[in-house]
């Protein structure tokens, strides 16, 4: 019975949003008019919308009912009370700061915890996170494990911190001029890899013992927390939310994009066990985002986040259809031979453009260029992870060159069904049919940072 209960969304349709597909030659010349990037698209020239899973999600009736009941109030709302209460039920930490999205509390983090010169090692970078620390003064330096630069390494853990990389930074700067280390739970850059809890228990026993902070990238701690019941042993029969605590209770801080986890269209938290970090992050909240209790929030928002956050930790059908749709996308892809990182992720398919178009170089952004071609092809938009991404060295002005140029279809939670997945997979197919014709990609305006939003490109 449970195995044909998984083969449908546990749900209900309610209300639908009409979506009018394009022809070829506008969705061509849309994608010329946005520079070859599908960030610059206009959303109503796109079919199916894969560019990100953040603030995409269908929210719940609980939740819509929640947006009711919002206390409006510019100081103490009570629906901040009851985030506050859900986020220490669900992932046990004493204090949260709301802001209005995840890199507000990646801003106040860094400002309260960089000083100029400071290193912080993290599994893999991920962009906004990077550049927070970067403009704190931070050096960023990569401690995963060598597995998740490989697209088809088998490994269940690809998102795991290596120690002797870690232990590396910390000797040769010293444990005092680590700020702290991110650990992104699951990896979004390396394909959605989660990290094990053995992991992250041995880097907690270690950086505790070298007085090193650990923060979590919480924003899709859910998935992570599904695959270690998944697929480490001795958590099979635990609840998420018991996984969820466990998991935290080896950091210090987290990060938290509720736009993830939380399924709703904005907001976000930082939360925290030490007080002064807590009483330095509420007074930067002030200044950037707004009062420690709404942080950049309206209460109506802070409801929707603790409803979901509860929803998602406690309804398991919930993330069990999130991945099983993502699982099977990534599936019909590997039917096809369309080349996938594997093993699958929670949030996204990522296509390994590198394989996909072997015959033009990474400084030809490959990723770009087929993010595009499979708009074109069908009005599916997909982005670039991959040199684009990575930006370049800020020394050197050089491309920084990740061993991993990906296309990702991020899976917005409970927006298509597998029908527009099959849509999907039919597009790669006529993509990958012709790709040998598609030619690479050339700056034409280029940001000093984060270029993959407002660059634009020209075909070669």
């Amino acid at each position: 019975m449970d195995d044909i209960m998984m083969m449908a969304e546990p749900y209900k349709i309610k209300m639908v949003e009409h979506i009018k597909i394009k022809t070829r030659s506008e969705r061509e010349r849309a994608m010329k008019e946005a520079g070859w990037n599908t960030f610059l698209l206009k959303s109503e020239d796109v079919w199916i919308d894969l560019l990100t899973d953040s603030g995409t999600s269908a929210m719940s009736d609980y939740q819509w009912a929640g947006m009711m009941l919002g206390d409006e109030a510019y100081a103490g709302s009570k629906n901040y009370y009851f985030l506050e209460e859900v986020v220490r039920d669900v992932m046990g930490y004493k204090y949260i700061v709301p802001t209005h999205q995840g890199r507000g509390a990646e801003h106040i983090l860094s400002k309260c915890l960089i000083k100029p010169g400071d290193h912080v090692p993290g599994n893999m970078y991920f962009t906004t996170t990077r550049l927070h620390q970067e403009m704190a003064g931070a050096t960023f330096h990569d401690v995963i494990i060598d597995d998740a630069h490989d697209p088809y390494a088998d490994n269940p853990f690809k998102g795991n911190v290596d120690l002797a990389k870690l232990e590396k930074i910390v000797n040769e700067f010293g444990a005092d001029r680590v700020a702290y280390i991110t650990v992104g739970a699951p990896v979004n850059m390396a394909g959605g890899q989660p990290v094990s809890m053995a992991n992250m228990r041995e880097v907690s026993k270690y950086c505790r013992r070298n007085g090193i902070k650990v923060v979590l990238d919480a924003a899709r701690v859910l998935e992570n927390c599904y695959f270690i019941r998944k697929r480490e042993q001795g958590y099979s029969n635990k609840s998420l939310k018991d996984i969820c605590r466990e998991l935290c209770s080896y950091t210090d801080a987290c990060t938290m994009s509720a736009k993830k986890d939380a399924y709703v269209n904005i907001g976000g938290w930082l939360a925290m066990n030490e007080e002064k970090f807590f009483i330095d992050a509420k007074n930067l909240v002030v200044v950037f985002e707004g009062l420690h209790t709404y942080g950049g929030m309206a209460g109506r928002d802070m409801e929707a986040v603790a409803r979901g956050f509860k929803e998602a930790a406690e309804n398991e059908e919930i993330i069990n259809w999130r991945i099983n749709q993502v699982e099977y996308l990534g599936r019909s892809c590997m039917q096809a031979d369309i080349p996938v990182v594997r093993p699958i992720g929670g949030h996204a398919v990522f296509v390994d453009a590198k394989a996909f178009f072997p015959h033009i170089p990474q400084e030809q952004y490959p990723a770009q260029r087929l993010a595009a071609e499979l708009y074109i092809e069908s009005g599916v938009r997909s982005m670039e992870r991959g040199i684009v991404s990575a930006g370049r060295d800020h020394t050197t002005g050089q491309n920084r060159l990740p061993k991993l140029e990906l296309v990702r279809l991020t899976i917005p939670r409970r927006v298509y069904t597998n029908s527009h997945m099959d849509v999907v997979v039919e597009s790669l197919k006529r993509v990958w049919k012709r790709r040998s014709e598609v030619k690479g990609l050339k700056f034409k305006f280029e940001p000093h940072d984060l270029r993959f939003f407002q660059g634009t490109f020209e075909s070669l």
